[in-house]
Formats: structure tokens, C-alpha cells, sequence
């Protein structure tokens, strides 16, 4: 498999879950303003909608969008825990915070990366995050992961989607069960050697 990626993106999210799982993996930077791969060749042959991640199977296919690459990823390996088996009711829960990491989260983040965006529109993004955070806050005061004990495709979803905080002078100081979730799950091994990879530890 190869994993087109840009170092701290969305992409981050199944580079994670692929060191979780153990599986062998490629990685291919890309550069998203000019849409090329590293090393040579045009990123929009390989995702014609532009951005990452991309996952390239062995046989050739490509898998995009992030929620649904991490719950192949964990399929591929079901002893990792990474997600709970398809068809029962946890997995739709997981499935539920997939969805919710993707639309109340990321999408609002991510808009405030826009350089066109006005104070109005940003302050309205931020007391969105504020009303969303607040509910986060007390899911996550009573237990370390978002599906529970034990650490799924979600988190590190989560985890990287609340990484852009910093550099978008967002301060997520005031939700203090988010900020140990993302302490606790930056520790991990898997995450560290990701953040080493892409530059960023």
C-alpha cells in the first residue's frame, strides 16, 4: 500500500492507523498547491479531487476520504482493535464519531486555514467549535477514548484534526479533558514514529 499524505493534514489520520495496525506501508509527500508527488509525477492522476489522503492498494485501486481509508486500514488487521467488528452496533458508533470528527470538527477547523475568511465568518466557525467542544469536554471527562479503554481509528482522527489549533491561534486550554486526550494519545508509539515521518516531532 502507499499512502499519499502532507505532513500535519487530514492525511495524518490513517498514517496513524497504518503504525497502529502494523501493516507495511509506502509513503508519497505531496505538495497540494502545486499537486505534484515528491519524487515526480501528478497528484491529480492519482486523486482527481485534489487533496489527500489517498490510499493506493497493492492492486492498484485508490481508496480517498479519510473516515472511510482508516476503517479499511483497521479491517485489515482486526486483532488491532482499531475498530469493532462491521455489522454490530459498536461499529456504527464508531461510525457515528467518524462522522462527527469529519463534519463538526474538521470542516470548521480546516475553514479557518482559508485565507478569505472574515472575522464574521470566523467567529461564527469559532463558536461553533466552542458549543461542539463543550459537548466533547464532558464525553471525554469520564472515559480515556472516544469508544471507551481502548484507542480506535477515531482518535486519531481527532487527535490531528485538534493538532491544527496551535497554528490556526485557536486556544483549546479552557477544555481540559480534551487537552489530556490529546496529551495521552500523543505518547503513543505509533503516533510519535507518525509525527517523526512527517516531520513534525
Amino acid at each position: 500500500m502507499k499512502l499519499f499524505y502532507s505532513p500535519g493534514a487530514c492525511s495524518m489520520s490513517p498514517h496513524i492507523a497504518l503504525r497502529e495496525a502494523g501493516l507495511s506501508f509506502d509513503l508519497a509527500k505531496v505538495d497540494l498547491g502545486a499537486k505534484t508527488v515528491e519524487g515526480g509525477g501528478d497528484f491529480n492522476a492519482i486523486n482527481p479531487k485534489g487533496y489527500v489522503p489517498a490510499l493506493q492498494l497493492d492492486d492498484g485501486q485508490v481508496l480517498t476520504e479519510g473516515p472511510a481509508i482508516v476503517q479499511y486500514i483497521a479491517d485489515q488487521k482486526p486483532g488491532s482493535g482499531l475498530a469493532p467488528a462491521n455489522g454490530t452496533p459498536e461499529r456504527y458508533k464508531l461510525q457515528s464519531w467518524l462522522n462527527f470528527v469529519s463534519t463538526e470538527m474538521h470542516k470548521p477547523m480546516g475553514s479557518m486555514f482559508n485565507p478569505a475568511q472574515t472575522r464574521e465568518w470566523r467567529e461564527a466557525v469559532q463558536a461553533n467549535l466552542t458549543r461542539r467542544l463543550d459537548w466533547l469536554e464532558s464525553e471525554l471527562s469520564s472515559r480515556d477514548y472516544l469508544m471507551g479503554d481502548s484507542f480506535s481509528v477515531a482518535d486519531g482522527y481527532l487527535f490531528t484534526v485538534l493538532g491544527w489549533a496551535p497554528h490556526l491561534k485557536f486556544d483549546l486550554s479552557k477544555w481540559k479533558a480534551v487537552g489530556a486526550y490529546s496529551e495521552r494519545i500523543a505518547k503513543r508509539p505509533a503516533v510519535q514514529a507518525t509525527l517523526k515521518a512527517e516531520g513534525l516531532a
